[in-house]
């Protein structure tokens, strides 16, 4: 067959499939309504507490009182402290997101002590806000800890009592704002809500209807029957994606530092994941119940609780951990948290671009093969 025949079939099918998205309340519901009701709900009314924060401790010059602030940060059951030799090498594994804060111990600081008037800088990696709260109270009690210690060892008067001043700085969210933290990861929820929970009824509802079969009459080949599914529903995916964007930034103020194009690749490959598989579960199970409930619980409900959308990973048991590297929502939640509050972070972001390209492209194809399964 020529190309342009082709081109034509997958037009007309795109067309039919648009207009039948088109009168579908539910799905228009789902695509342009649903995104800016979870901005609104979740942006206006979540918050939440996590645990065991990374802290890289940087000593500038060897003394007891240095040492003993880093003993009691290890001591701690909230901190899991990362020595590091420079506030170079600190600030590279908070931008790696290796670490959730620095505490830095100038070279003069056992000198300041003895004369009452010491201070470390806290360098707090406040993407998530609670995060941020939660690393400076705990610094604020080891650090109460250390100097009740210190002044029983001294047993010094109240006049001498060795005093230190805490300097906050708050990176990626100045605002101190868990919105802002919240906020971008609806949008992993909102493309899986269409990319997957939509999808994965299209092909079900076909054959419940008994329009499927019709299509075995016609010339129309199985790539072009997964195109015509894949392009309406893409588009819908960027719309919505375009409102939430949008929304995060007029609503809630929520700043984008990354660049608005690799957003969007980033976005275009995990929609494209998220639809190959809802094209295969649809295809599979010929259930149009079925189907949706297949990927409710393997693409929802995994963005939701296992993504680090709601969640931290870290906090999670190790071999949860590596179970999250299965779902792809976790990549895009590290992308678009990266992209919003940190920038163009490389190093972050070429990872979750890789292993999402490399899913997108295997669901694709098992969608095209279980299609063809189906149609010869």
């Amino acid at each position: 067959m020529t190309p342009l025949p082709s081109l034509r079939r997958v037009l007309a099918l795109t067309r039919k499939e648009s207009w039948q998205i088109l009168r579908d309340p539910v799905s228009v519901a789902i695509g342009v309504a649903m995104p800016l009701l979870m901005l609104i709900l979740f942006g206006y009314g979540l918050s939440f507490d996590i645990r065991h924060l990374p802290v890289a401790v940087v000593v500038e010059h060897a003394s007891p009182e240095s040492g003993g602030i880093l003993a009691a940060l290890r001591l701690s059951p909230y901190f899991r402290v990362h020595p590091a030799t420079s506030m170079q090498e600190a600030e590279r594994l908070m931008t790696a997101h290796e670490v959730n804060a620095i505490v830095r111990l100038p070279p003069h600081f056992s000198r300041d002590v003895a004369l009452g008037d010491a201070a470390l800088l806290v360098t707090v990696n406040a993407t998530d806000a609670n995060n941020a709260r939660i690393a400076l109270n705990y610094t604020r009690g080891a650090i109460a800890i250390w100097q009740q210690k210190e002044l029983a060892r001294r047993s010094a008067s109240a006049d001498s009592e060795a005093t230190v001043v805490i300097e906050n700085r708050m990176w990626f969210n100045e605002a101190n704002d868990s919105t802002w933290f919240l906020v971008p990861g609806l949008i992993v929820l909102v493309m899986t809500l269409i990319g997957a929970l939509l999808t994965s009824t299209v092909i079900a509802r076909e054959w419940e209807r008994g329009t499927f079969e019709a299509l075995f009459a016609t010339p129309v080949r199985p790539g072009e029957i997964l195109a015509s599914k894949t392009l309406p529903y893409f588009v819908m995916g960027m719309a919505g994606l375009a409102l939430s964007v949008a929304g995060s930034r007029f609503l809630f103020g929520v700043p984008l530092r990354g660049s608005p194009w690799l957003l969007t690749l980033i976005s275009s490959l995990y929609l494209l994941v998220t639809l190959g598989l809802g094209l295969t579960i649809s295809s599979l199970t010929k259930s149009q119940f079925l189907a949706n409930q297949i990927a409710f619980l393997s693409t929802f409900l995994p963005a939701f609780m296992l993504s680090g959308f709601m969640f931290d990973i870290r906090s999670m048991p190790l071999w949860l951990q590596g179970v999250t590297h299965v779902f792809p929502a976790r990549y895009f939640v590290s992308s678009l948290q990266t992209l919003f509050l940190a920038g163009d972070v490389w190093p972050v972001l070429l990872p979750n671009m890789a292993v999402l390209a490399g899913m997108a492209a295997l669901l694709m194809a098992m969608a095209g093969k279980t299609v063809r399964k189906r149609i010869e």
